[in-house]
């Protein structure tokens, strides 16, 4: 069975090491606050201005004034720090964070992503994918298998226009956790009650499968 956003959030999570500086990108890289491993401190930057973000807010915890960059309400842990988006963007291009998570709406195997235009339909710019795919250490891609009309979005190569090049070397789906090396994929998780077969019928671009593919823990 396909994971759900939190679950592909909570899988994200099971990444971060202890003392990580994290930036999470808009959609389901944002749910990945809320699942931090209780055994480890890492600290969550919003490019907005944020380091520090804690889960989501309760009820009694909301201020309408604490936002990510998609706009959602936030929370801040202990510690935190508030300032402009030129030093958040400095951090980033100093290349300051350890781990980024983003979207995508196109992942191929030579590690290049396409996250933020699609012909004919209007936006407002590419926002700072470019600089957290440019100066981020690690760089993990979260996003469902397959569009909403069934098209991979593994591909052997990326059709929308690119946001970095040769920078993504793990992607985590709602079906797999894959690793990007010598132009191809690699299979190295599979969501629980998934199989390879429906993996590999869902992934356009090339796919290394092997012997024995162990399910996702959670």
């Amino acid at each position: 069975m396909a994971l759900s956003r939190e679950q592909i959030a909570m899988r994200v999570a099971q990444e971060f090491q202890d003392g990580d500086y994290v930036n999470l990108g808009i959609g389901i890289p944002t749910l990945a606050a809320n699942y931090v491993p209780a055994d480890i401190q890492v600290m969550l930057q919003s490019e907005n201005g944020l380091l520090g973000m804690g889960p989501n807010p309760t009820e009694e915890q909301l201020d309408a004034d604490m936002i990510n960059a998609g706009k959602e309400t936030v929370t801040a842990v202990t510690g935190a720090s508030i300032f402009n988006s030129a030093e958040s963007f400095a951090m980033i291009r100093g290349g300051h964070v350890d781990f980024t998570v983003l979207g995508a709406f196109e992942v191929d195997v030579s590690g290049n992503i396409a996250s933020w235009m699609i012909p004919n339909k209007l936006i407002k710019g590419m926002g700072g994918a470019m600089d957290l795919v440019a100066g981020a250490k690690n760089i993990i891609v979260t996003m469902t298998h397959a569009d909403k009309h069934g098209n991979s979005k593994l591909l052997q190569q990326c059709t929308l226009p690119l946001t970095g090049v040769n920078c993504i070397t793990r992607i985590i789906t709602d079906l797999a956790v894959l690793e990007v090396k010598n132009q191809a994929f690699y299979l190295s998780e599979r969501a629980p009650g998934v199989s390879v077969e429906e993996i590999q019928s869902k992934t356009a671009g090339e796919l290394v499968v092997p012997e024995h593919v162990p399910e996702m823990q959670f």
